[in-house]
């Protein structure tokens, strides 16, 4: 089982001078240094992304409109529309 894999990134110098200097002060390697800072940001993003929860379109009431009759969905539609150039009830 392959648990390491090499890959080729390219990054701009000033970030890679940076990282390499930030890895020796706190002695450790820059592929550690790398590995953790990516490691770390694969987490903060996975925990800020929340499940999509749809809001609750309940309305009250008991049923169609008086003169609506569920066979007739054009009806129903045009008067979905109201005073918005639908048909009055």
């Amino acid at each position: 089982m392959v648990t390491h894999m090499k890959t080729t990134i390219e990054l701009p110098h000033s970030l890679l001078n940076d990282a390499k200097k930030l890895a020796a002060r706190e002695g450790t390697t820059l592929r550690e240094l790398i590995e953790t800072a990516l490691r770390s940001l694969l987490k903060e993003r996975k925990e800020k992304k929340k499940p999509f929860k749809l809001k609750d379109g309940s309305v009250t009431g008991n049923g169609l409109a008086p003169g609506l009759d569920w066979k007739d969905m054009h009806r129903i539609i045009l008067a979905s529309y109201g005073d918005r150039g639908g048909e009055p009830l």
